[in-house]
């Protein structure tokens, strides 16, 4: 069987016998027995920690879950620095969560939650921060401010959460590369190994956006024919 890995700029092609093997064990018996010098990140071993994300053939996996195909096509994530062959600096996309302020920022000490309260964000609470739904999002391409399905999801988790008592502030930071600037193209959705959809939760802050009466600025502009109501240009 043979993988070929990313390494700078070309690929290198290795030969391992591992049938029914996992990408991480495929990786691990390239680096003893054939080349040290492969870089890659490992951690739990059990698709929990989110360390081993990768992408195999142009989708995004987590590397002690997905079983190694002949031919297969292995990559660092995309839209993130490349620190050496499979291993990436995820800091840029945890510092959109930290733009975002994906945290429970002013605490509602009467708030009483219920067990269907619970689930209305449990799914997001399993995010394992592998960065695999930050690496599909094409919207990176053109627009490298986006906060993203990686933060946007975890904005979700907070708006809806009874005890933020000032869900509306977290409404207004996500105004500007942010919740508008989705192309709902749903890519994030499904290369989550979590099965959480960002989509959806951009859709539910689009809503709440609304009720907090913002709009989506490329139809204000398309409304008002590229000119605001007092006859001065919008752009």
């Amino acid at each position: 069987m043979k993988v070929h890995v990313k390494r700078e700029s070309d690929f290198v092609a290795y030969d391992v016998e591992l049938p029914d093997a996992t990408l991480l064990e495929v990786l691990s018996s390239i680096k003893t027995e054939q080349d040290n010098s492969l870089a890659f990140s490992s951690g739990c071993r059990s698709s929990v920690c989110g360390s081993c994300s990768m992408r195999v053939n142009e989708k995004e996996v987590l590397a002690c879950a997905y079983k190694v195909q002949d031919g297969d096509v292995i990559e660092p994530l995309k839209n993130i620095e490349v620190i050496r062959d499979l291993v990436v600096n995820m800091d840029k996309a945890l510092e959109t969560k930290k733009r975002a302020k994906t945290w429970l920022q002013t605490y509602n000490k009467e708030a009483k939650l219920t067990h269907e309260d619970e689930k209305i964000n449990a799914l997001q609470s399993d995010c394992i921060l592998c960065g695999s739904c930050y690496s599909a999002c094409p919207v990176y391409a053109v627009n490298e401010e986006f906060l993203g399905p990686f933060a946007l999801t975890g904005v979700w988790k907070y708006v809806s959460d009874k005890r933020e008592a000032q869900p509306k502030e977290k409404i207004d930071t996500i105004q500007t590369n942010g919740v508008w600037d989705c192309t709902l193209c749903n890519e994030c959705t499904l290369v989550c190994p979590q099965g959480i959809s960002s989509k959806a939760d951009i859709e539910k802050l689009r809503m709440k956006s609304t009720m907090a009466g913002y709009a989506d600025p490329s139809f204000t502009q398309s409304f008002d024919g590229g000119f605001g109501f007092d006859g001065s240009p919008s752009f």
